[in-house]
């Protein structure tokens, strides 16, 4: 489990993480959340022990990450960028990886380069950026490590290589129980890969909920009210709905609403009405109505 108690981190005298709580429990595939500048990739870095908080506490099962050998062997963080690594053929590159690694497993690794026919012993510049992304994921999955933590993992991979390198992922999770932590800004990635996701803005969390309850708990109403019934927001307050939104187009009322979909037919059937339809909400939606009634500018956040 990692823990994250009133973290704190700045760059000179700016704070980029300010005060953050965050709780990933093992096992998790985590997404984080947030617009360029929210402070994702700084919280991977904090975890992966490569920079030292100024404030609060990190723990990763109760071990500071920071300057801790055995705790840092237990992580492997994949950052958004290769270039660092374009001189290294793919057998060098697992060469550099594998002293600092003491659970690696040569096994594995030429599994899973033998599944996708990665080259050995060509250099990772002749490769594509999606090739790339593969040789950093296959040498992070031989590691073996507890934790796995990408940043912008999929960004910038044809829809080939992004099925690719999500099956390996998800299959070592399954397999060994893997926590993974994903940072993006892309909501669609997240939803097709974690259970759990955090929102991050300003360097604050702004909530941290599982994916199954936040999809589940909020639905898109479409009322016309039976005869003689008036139906606005008040009135659908007064009937027990938590309004995130309402909004009227003639006869034919949309609210957005907090709530199980029995609980929501049951509240407004005393409208008699006509119509009741639930019609499903995406994933970006439900987050752009959380945001404002957080009293957050959606649209800061989620471009």
């Amino acid at each position: 489990m990692i823990e994250l108690n009133q973290l704190v981190k700045k760059f000179d005298t700016t704070p980029v993480l300010d005060g953050v709580d965050l709780t990933i429990p093992t096992g998790t595939a985590f997404g984080l959340l947030g617009s360029n500048g929210a402070g994702k990739s700084t919280i991977l870095r904090l975890i992966s022990g490569i920079y030292r908080p100024e404030g609060g506490e990190l723990l990763v099962d109760g071990q500071p990450a920071y300057d801790n050998v055995l705790t840092k062997q237990r992580i492997f963080f994949i950052n958004d960028e290769t270039v660092q690594f374009t001189s290294y053929t793919l057998e060098e590159l697992k060469n550099f990886y594998k002293p600092y690694y003491p659970n690696f497993s040569e096994e594995a690794f030429e599994k899973l380069r033998a599944n996708i026919k990665l080259p050995l012993k060509k250099k990772l510049s002749t490769f594509s950026k999606g090739m790339k992304r593969q040789a950093i994921v296959i040498i992070a999955l031989a590691c073996r490590t507890d934790y796995l933590l990408l940043d912008e993992a999929f960004d910038g991979l044809d829809p080939t290589m992004r099925i690719i390198v999500k099956r390996m992922i998800v299959d070592a999770m399954l397999d060994r129980n893997l926590t993974t932590i994903i940072s993006s800004h892309n909501l669609k990635e997240i939803n097709e890969v974690c259970d759990t996701v955090a929102l991050l803005h300003q360097g604050k969390i702004v909530f941290s909920r599982e994916l199954d309850s936040v999809k589940s708990s909020i639905h898109k109403l479409q009322v016309v009210p039976g005869a003689g019934q008036q139906l606005d927001a008040e009135r659908a307050k007064a009937l027990g709905v938590e309004v995130m939104h309402f909004e009227q187009s003639s006869s034919v009322c949309y609210i957005i609403a907090k709530g199980t979909e029995e609980e929501l037919r049951q509240c407004l059937a005393p409208l008699d009405p006509v119509v009741l339809d639930v019609i499903p909400l995406t994933l970006e939606e439900i987050f752009i109505y959380e945001l404002e009634v957080l009293g957050y500018d959606s649209n800061a956040i989620t471009e």
